[in-house]
């Protein structure tokens, strides 16, 4: 099953999506968890689906912590999870490096106890300073309390000439306070201060989807994800389908103004869209219809008219919306259609 090519409305399924897909390639930050607790849902549904028969397993660009943390941590969430169920950027990327230097070799590692596990992993030796004759430098999220003497360590070995690869580009990344800098910010400052252009192992690039496919094996996966430019662009990339939640970074205004590759091929308010099937959207002329919803676009601005389940409004939106954009058209104003379905 795959809907890769249709990105005209949101598709359907006539089954539920953990008995039509074998994987769930899960996103963890602002999909299972926020800021270290769970997102509401989130324990109950990931039960659910497993029971089903589903296989979970967890990808993320957040390459902070190791498989190991990461597993304990859904663990004591309630969601049981083996170090082997959890893929990291820091993983995808070690394998990037270990690609191009000699077993052995030095890497200055910028980033956190992931990022080192995930190269020693694969026979590269992390040090800490650029004066440690490293072959490379490679750059992941720290956390919050990363000093700024990190980012001019890495400075001196690019300037230098080394190799530069970074675990993932996220600007942002979403926290119990709310949105704070990713580890793209810190890549950003880099970047400013050589002139030189990373290697990017993380969502949506392929290195990462390989490295997902190679630790799974999974043969119908599904991405689960909260990002349009990581979660959903990577599952367009890699040829398989979508599903977006809305407890992340994604709210419904910039769904609906997502570019072809960033449109998912389903869309939930949140986990429990694994346990359900998905309502088709209708073509009717220049509407569309899904439950008790009709879109359209009436001059520059999006309408919808109907009542019902807020999340049929929303799909029927998506598809007047991308057809629209389809045309060569932009900037439709959808304020006042989704005002009206109170998301």
């Amino acid at each position: 099953m795959s809907h890769q090519q249709d990105r005209v409305r949101p598709s359907a399924s006539a089954t539920a999506l953990n008995e039509a897909y074998d994987t769930a390639l899960l996103d963890l930050d602002g999909v299972v968890y926020a800021g270290g607790e769970a997102i509401v849902h989130a324990v109950d549904s990931l039960a659910a689906a497993r029971a089903g028969g589903m296989h979970l397993a967890y990808v993320t660009n957040n390459a902070l912590r190791t498989p190991d943390a990461v597993a304990e941590h859904l663990t004591e969430l309630g969601v049981p999870a083996e170090p082997s169920d959890v893929i990291t950027s820091a993983q995808a990327v070690a394998r990037l490096v270990a690609d191009q230097l000699p077993s052995g070799a030095r890497v200055l590692a910028i980033g956190g106890e992931g990022l080192r596990v995930a190269l020693r992993e694969r026979g590269l030796e992390p040090v800490e300073s650029a004066d440690d004759d490293p072959a490379a430098v490679v750059q992941g999220y720290g956390g919050p309390d990363m000093t700024w003497g990190r980012f001019a360590e890495a400075s001196y070995a690019v300037r230098r000439g080394l190799p530069w690869f970074a675990s993932n580009t996220d600007l942002t990344i979403p926290g119990a306070r709310g949105i704070a800098p990713g580890n793209g910010a810190a890549v950003e400052v880099v970047r400013i201060a050589t002139g030189a252009e990373p290697q990017v192992a993380g969502k949506p690039l392929p290195p990462m989807h390989r490295e997902t496919v190679l630790r799974t094996g999974a043969q119908r996966p599904i991405v689960v994800g909260d990002r349009l430019d990581t979660d959903i662009e990577g599952a367009f990339n890699g040829g398989v389908d979508s599903l977006l939640v809305l407890t992340g970074v994604t709210d419904a205004a910039q769904l609906l103004a997502a570019p072809p590759e960033h449109r998912p091929t389903y869309v939930d308010r949140d986990l429990r869209g694994l346990l359900t099937g998905q309502p088709e959207v209708t073509p009717d002329g220049a509407a569309y219809r899904c439950g008790g919803w009709t879109a359209l676009v009436r001059g520059d601005a999006l309408a919808l008219e109907g009542e019902g389940d807020a999340l049929d409004g929303l799909r029927a939106l998506c598809a007047a919306a991308w057809a629209f954009a389809g045309r060569g058209v932009c900037g439709l104003d959808a304020g006042k259609a989704l005002a009206s379905l109170q998301l």
